[in-house]
């Protein structure tokens, strides 16, 4: 059954104030009384100050996930891990649950690479984009001689013309 959510300012704001706390979106429309993500993604094309709201929305949500990798690395989380042993004996461990804090934080910056790889991601550089258009004369106003002393001291023999 269709929800019968109805867009109001009230609804846009905690949409907003929830997604800038970090919280993804599609988890925000899970609820009952909220939008479906195509509903709301309709509001912000239609919506042009809607749309600026919700980018900085998720912009601002993005860094708090951020700092949340830092404080989970940052803060010691003690737990309790049971071992059986072969002779059937049960071992009982106290102590850092430093595996999955390593599982909490990777999976949330492997998230924002994936969402905002120009903030979160591994810097790539590919010849052509707006930032490193291609050259296609890289060594115009190189002069023969600046090329020869260039391919000498590499240990390559100048081309004789």
């Amino acid at each position: 059954m269709p929800r019968q959510s109805k867009r109001t300012p009230e609804l846009e704001a905690e949409v907003l104030a929830r997604m800038s706390a970090g919280e993804p979106l599609a988890n925000i429309c899970r609820e009952e009384h909220m939008p479906h993500m195509s509903t709301w993604r309709e509001w912000c094309r239609a919506d042009e100050s809607l749309n600026i709201a919700h980018g900085r929305a998720r912009d601002d949500g993005f860094d708090v996930i951020a700092a949340d990798a830092m404080t989970i690395a940052d803060t010691t989380e003690k737990g309790v891990e049971t071992v059986t042993k072969q002779d059937g004996s049960v071992e009982v461990r106290e102590g850092d649950m430093l595996g999955h804090r390593k599982l909490r934080i990777e999976t949330r910056l492997k998230l924002l690479a994936k969402w905002d790889p120009k903030r979160y991601g591994d810097r790539m550089t590919h010849a052509g984009d707006p930032d490193a258009p291609l050259n296609p004369r890289p060594l115009a106003g190189v002069s023969d001689e600046s090329l020869s002393a260039a391919l000498v001291l590499l240990g390559l023999q100048p081309l004789r013309s």
